[in-house]
């Protein structure tokens, strides 16, 4: 994608178009803290952001699109759906909670937050099936824009694409130097599904790395700069999170350069750093509460 600015858009399957960078709130707690950050976010040109309901951050998520003086449909907002919430009955009314804590009357992208998995739902086949069936009604009765999932892998989009009216426009997954799953993005790209990145920074830990610190330098950029780059030269869009004004400005300033090949190569296949710990198949069911 030959992007220029943090604005310019990924197109979706269903013709929706989302900026290209979004501005994350993982681990940022409802309150000020997310209100202002949020608003700043904006304030810096941002018109991407992304929240969920897990992160309890929805209600100041909400306030800060509109203490930012944007109007609504300018922004591209995209929440998620919580685990204890799975089937069709539960999905759809759970919807109705996350917007009223955001204020809105709907939302641009609607995620699955986490599948089923078998270790843990010897159904997790059909209750996925049942979850996205509510879905693609909150979808056809136009509160959603776009639909997608979260942490799924290939067995999860697979199994899911045998129910599926329609497929997920959206994998929002773990993408950094250090842990690309790039078989995984692939995959999905092939299936003409967007691939994003959640804590495309490593959850800070790559910010720290020597080798990489020493890369960026090369091109005059930080390594969250570098880390930002590498996700959209592989058509990943990322979603970084900055609570100082300066470095959420500075986190959109990632299109005056180019990692070349030599140096892409490199991150594909550095040893695993920054690695959450979370997998869908292999995190306890009370600790999917990341991504």
């Amino acid at each position: 994608m030959d992007f220029t600015k943090h604005t310019d858009c990924f197109t979706l399957s269903n013709g929706v178009k989302i900026p290209c960078i979004g501005y994350g709130t993982w681990k940022t707690e409802d309150g000020a803290q997310t209100r202002d950050s949020v608003s700043a976010a904006i304030s810096c040109g941002y018109r991407h952001v992304d929240t969920a309901f897990a992160y309890g951050n929805e209600v100041s998520v909400g306030e800060g699109i509109r203490a930012s003086g944007v109007a609504r449909e300018d922004i591209f907002l995209t929440t998620k759906h919580w685990v204890t919430f799975r089937g069709y009955e539960a999905t759809v009314a759970t919807f109705e909670d996350s917007l009223k804590n955001l204020g809105t009357d709907y939302v641009d992208l609607y995620l699955i937050h986490w599948p089923a998995v078998e270790k843990i739902t010897p159904d997790w086949k059909e209750l996925n099936a049942s979850t996205w069936a509510g879905f693609e009604k909150l979808y056809k009765d136009g509160k959603i824009r776009a639909i997608g999932v979260s942490n799924f892998e290939q067995k999860h989009l697979e199994a899911l694409g045998e129910y599926a009216e329609i497929m997920p426009m959206v994998n929002q997954i773990e993408f950094h130097p250090g842990y690309s799953q790039l078989e995984l993005a692939k995959y999905c790209q092939n299936k003409g599904i967007l691939v994003q990145a959640w804590s495309p920074l490593g959850s800070g830990a790559v910010l720290s790395d020597e080798g990489l610190a020493a890369m960026a330098g090369k091109y005059g950029k930080s390594v969250a700069q570098l880390c930002i780059r590498y996700a959209l030269q592989h058509d990943v869009l990322p979603l970084p999170k900055s609570l100082k004004p300066q470095r959420i400005a500075a986190n959109a300033e990632v299109f005056d350069f180019e990692i070349d090949e030599e140096d892409i190569a490199v991150l594909e296949t550095m040893p695993e750093l920054g690695f959450s710990g979370f997998k869908a198949e292999e995190a306890p069911a009370d600790a999917l509460v990341n991504g």
